[in-house]
């Protein structure tokens, strides 16, 4: 039927140009349209109606050939679609209709012109030829209801074509010719809109017999010629001369109709109207558009169908005439407002209008951008990044209350995160989840970094966790892609990257990247290059410390809890971090991740130590003191607050601290270099700064240490402290020297000890009063702190200063931490050149020491688990002579005798140069190995007896490496 139809539009279209005189048309189409009545009937195809309509049209025009005064030759016709030589006439071309169905632009636009170029000079020859004639011209009967009375045959002709090849699908044509309908409707006024309208209504009629695409065809054809007649100005044109012109309701009426027969004409017809209400005053628009018949209804209708279309439309139409309207329905809110169209109610309310957009993915619907610009408002962006940057180095202060704008914004930012992308988008399927990362994505776009948090909620981290983990997901590189694009929104811009960085962490308990098997964290952190950015990373990390949040958290044996006296082997065991809930996960990453920050910075000197002193004075607060009263403290000297978590941090915590404090000091003195000492140990010496900074603190009333120690253990601390500070003003009196280079290494070995006697009581007590002997025997000047008349029978017996100070850093060794070991190897690097033999030889005889005899034939058979008793018998005497106690059955005196016993087994398969070992060098080397072994049994892994004696012994082996880098010479 349809076919039919335009075959018989065609041949009456061929006719009404033979009756116009287009012979070389004629020929293409109808040979012999102009011979009599008998040929006419040879086509048995032409029905009886046709033929007589034929007949009239012959008939007027022989009357016409008759009345003529003069007959002469017909000239070419002014509008001949072909080229005629010689004639003045204008011509058109219709050759151009292959062009505007050409895949290269240009060549559509240059085909459009042309068109439209001659067809307008036909039009205008055409109308000057009726203005002389005074007639109409010749028409055919059957062309009369088109509309089209006033214009050229050409230009009927090429508006018929011109709507029917906008609904054909080949190549380009629909382009291409509805740009000519574009041009044409626009150029040549005498296409009259009433016409144009019903035209499109005729040749593009969707019948019941039309398959499927065909049906498609049409309806896309209608909505590409409404397009061209909007986008013309004609519409406007009319308006501008007839306030009261019925064509804009109908228009508007017609594409309403049109988006409600198929889905996918919504979004473009509602495109087309606002096109159109973009270039009409606001008085057209009440008056018209909104008085459209159909539209109140359609509004009506989108809440309970979905219909995301009427909601762009009814928001667009909305803000360009800023007035509230009843059209709306319950679309938009009246009053309207922004709090009230993002108040809780109104989004549920929109949900399934917005779901439903979801329909045209993988492209976002245009209501989203429209919604995010009303949500966000272009003003709060910049400026609120920049506040807020400057606002978060000034620690302490509170900030300015945020204006009721802003807090209005985050309130409805809030609302429509929770509401629509929470409860609607990432609950549904996953088309929906891919489509929610990507209006996070537009929401990112406009976002400032304060609001960050909002944003990157808990479920939405929790969902990119859950899809990242796995990677067989459809959604896997949904999700890999939001990052990408997260990562790229984050730039060089250290806001961004610190808000982003505290929202994934604090959701995901500081997992993110072990749970993902991703480096997004860790490459974020590794971009932070200067000192504002890491400050401000540093305070959102203690921020995030201090204050608990509402961080879920999972199931997790708790029931067990340490107090400050339990013992430390039990600590892994029951108050592990890692074991004792998400809140405690989350702190240990923010403990790890603040020392981390440095690795990656190229600061100077002077911005390095800044960073490095905030680092420091959050972990030895959180670390080493508690506050006794609530959670805050003011130290009015030091001018700071000081702020814990209202649960007290667990012992774990605490070691952690510690741990990470001492390899930050440990770093810091590595990194001094060859700095001159004036610069090093004032203002910029970590380690004169940090036991400045404890001395502090330990002065506050209302502050105490994380865990109390016994009356030997503060003895210790208090002689640390104070040896320490006599040694800095030592250090100061002195240029650069040996003896400064070794009072430094002196003080932060001190430090570090000090941080060890906190951290493991009742271990190192006894080694801090070898090493303050020491110090007191390498620099006895009137500075340094009286001592006991206990001490001074200690400096007056005790041996050699370097065999002292070997033996105290050989007892060091095995219990050391890595930290520790690099300050044992600074004191010994300044001090070796003064090593004497002996010193030189106990250190080499550890490294021949055997654990077990050579073999020989009498000892083959003996068992492994002897070794074991052996070593077990030295350990626990060896303890019990170091700590003078006694079980009542062995005294210090057997202690001593068995140790030498059981070593003489072990001496008769030595090499002779251990033969010349006495009995006290025997004895010490035997301590060592003891409390290397006692170190590692504690420690879980349960390393075997041999391997920890080849760690001590690499341990010594790095010292005399030291000891022949400093003394080339000595081999």
């Amino acid at each position: 039927m349809g076919s039919s139809s335009k075959k018989r539009n065609s041949a009456s279209e061929e006719q009404t140009l033979a009756a116009d005189e287009y012979p070389k048309m004629l020929n293409k189409k109808q040979k012999n349209t102009t011979t009599d009545d008998d040929s006419q009937q040879q086509q048995p195809s032409v029905k009886p109606m046709e033929r007589k309509k034929k007949r009239k049209a012959l008939d007027k025009g022989r009357r016409r050939t008759a009345s003529q005064p003069d007959p002469k030759p017909v000239p070419p016709s002014t509008d001949s679609p072909s080229t005629s030589g010689g004639s003045a006439m204008p011509e058109f071309h219709i050759g151009v209709f292959k062009d505007l169905a050409a895949a290269s632009k240009s060549a559509r636009e240059a085909a459009a012109k042309q068109m439209v170029t001659e067809l307008k000079a036909v039009q205008n020859a055409y109308d000057s030829r009726e203005k002389e004639s005074g007639e109409g011209g010749l028409k055919l009967e059957a062309e009369k209801d088109d509309g089209l009375d006033n214009c050229a045959p050409s230009v009927r002709y090429a508006v018929r074509r011109l709507i029917r090849g906008v609904s054909s699908s080949r190549e380009c044509a629909r382009q291409g010719f509805a740009l000519g309908l574009t041009i044409l409707a626009g150029t040549v006024h005498n296409i009259n809109v009433a016409s144009f309208l019903k035209l499109v209504v005729n040749l593009l009629e969707v019948t019941s017999s039309m398959k499927g695409q065909e049906a498609k065809d049409c309806l896309l054809g209608r909505l590409f010629a409404y397009g061209a007649l909007a986008r013309s100005g004609r519409l406007i044109q009319e308006w501008n001369m007839d306030k009261s012109t019925p064509y804009l309701r109908e228009f508007i009426s017609v594409l309403i109709s049109l988006a409600n027969k198929k889905r996918y004409l919504q979004e473009p017809a509602v495109s087309i109207i606002l096109d159109l209400v973009e270039k009409l005053p606001v008085e057209a628009l009440m008056n018209h558009v909104l008085e459209a018949p159909g539209l109140k209804e359609w509004f009506e209708a989108a809440i309970e169908v979905g219909n995301p279309d009427a909601l762009f439309l009814a928001l667009k139409v909305r803000e360009k005439i800023s007035i509230d309207s009843s059209v709306f329905g319950k679309l938009l809110p009246n009053p309207f407002s922004s709090s009230q169209l993002f108040s809780a109610d109104h989004l549920s309310s929109l949900s399934n209008c917005l779901k439903e957009s979801t329909f045209c993915q993988p492209r976002v619907h245009s209501v989203w951008p429209v919604l995010i610009n009303i949500l966000l408002p272009n003003t709060i962006l910049q400026l609120e990044d920049a506040a807020s940057a400057s606002n978060s180095l000034k620690k302490h202060k509170k900030s300015r209350k945020s204006s009721s704008s802003d807090e209005e914004i985050a309130k409805n930012l809030q609302s429509f995160c929770e509401i629509i992308i929470e409860g609607s988008l990432l609950i549904s399927s996953h088309d929906r989840k891919h489509f929610a990362f990507d209006v996070l994505f537009l929401l990112l776009q406009k976002l400032p970094a304060s609001l960050v948090p909002v944003v990157l909620s808990n479920k939405v981290v929790q969902c990119l966790v859950d899809v990242l983990s796995t990677k067989n997901t459809w959604l896997f590189k949904v999700a890999q892609h939001f990052l990408k694009q997260l990562s790229d929104w984050v730039g060089d811009d250290d806001v961004r990257r610190v808000a982003v960085i505290v929202a994934i962490q604090k959701h995901s308990n500081g997992k993110f990247d072990r749970i993902t098997r991703s480096k997004l964290v860790k490459d974020f952190m590794s971009q932070f290059k200067t000192e504002p950015g890491c400050m401000l990373f540093i305070q959102n990390l203690m921020n995030l410390f201090v204050d608990e949040g509402n961080a879920p958290e999972e199931p997790s044996d708790q029931s067990q809890t340490t107090d400050e006296n339990s013992e430390i082997g039990s600590i892994e065991d029951k108050d592990s971090p890692r074991t004792n809930g998400n809140s405690d996960f989350l702190k240990s990453w923010v403990i790890e991740s603040l020392p981390s920050i440095l690795k990656f910075l190229k600061l100077d000197h002077e911005e390095k130590f800044r960073v490095q002193k905030e680092i420091m004075k959050f972990l030895a607060v959180q670390g080493l003191f508690t506050a006794s009263l609530g959670s805050e403290v003011t130290s009015f000297e030091l001018q700071e607050k000081f702020r814990w978590p209202k649960s007290s941090a667990s012992n774990a915590l605490c070691k952690m601290c510690i741990d990470q404090l001492q390899l930050l000091l440990a770093n810091a003195q590595k990194g001094e270099g060859s700095r001159p000492l004036a610069n090093r140990v004032e203002p910029n010496d970590l380690g004169s700064y940090f036991m400045k900074f404890f001395g502090t603190l330990c002065n506050i009333p209302s502050v105490s240490l994380f865990r109390s120690l016994d009356d030997v253990d503060q003895k210790a601390v208090k002689k640390l402290q104070a040896m320490e500070a006599r040694l800095s003003r030592e250090e100061r009196s002195h240029d650069c020297s040996t003896d400064a280079n070794r009072l430094h290494a002196l003080r932060y070995l001190l430090i570090q000890l000090l941080l060890q006697v906190l951290l493991r009581p009742g271990e190192f007590s006894e080694a801090a009063s070898e090493l303050i002997i020491c110090c007191k025997k390498a620099f006895s000047t009137s500075d340094l702190p009286e001592s006991s008349g206990e001490d001074d029978v200690e400096v007056d017996d005790a041996p050699e200063l370097m065999d002292v100070l070997v033996d105290t850093l050989l007892s060091l060794l095995p219990q050391s931490s890595a930290a520790m070991r690099s300050s044992i190897e600074q004191v010994f690097k300044y001090f070796c050149g003064d090593i004497t033999d002996d010193g030189l030889m106990r250190m080499l005889r550890v490294i021949k020491k055997n654990l077990k005899p050579a073999r020989h034939p009498d000892a083959a058979s003996a068992d492994d688990d002897d070794e074991d008793d052996d070593f077990i018998n030295i350990e626990e005497e060896i303890d019990q002579a170091e700590t003078g106690e006694s079980d009542g059955q062995t005294d210090d005196s057997e202690s001593v005798v068995e140790v030498e016993e059981t070593d003489h087994g072990h001496s008769e398969a030595s090499d002779d140069s251990d033969s010349g070992m006495d009995d006290d060098a025997m004895f010490r080397i035997d301590t060592y190995l003891a409390q290397m072994f006692k170190e590692k049994k504690n420690q879980a892994g349960g390393e075997t007896a041999h391997s920890q004696l080849v760690l001590f012994k690499l341990r010594i082996l790095s010292l005399l490496e030291i000891f022949l880098h400093e003394n080339p010479g000595f081999c």
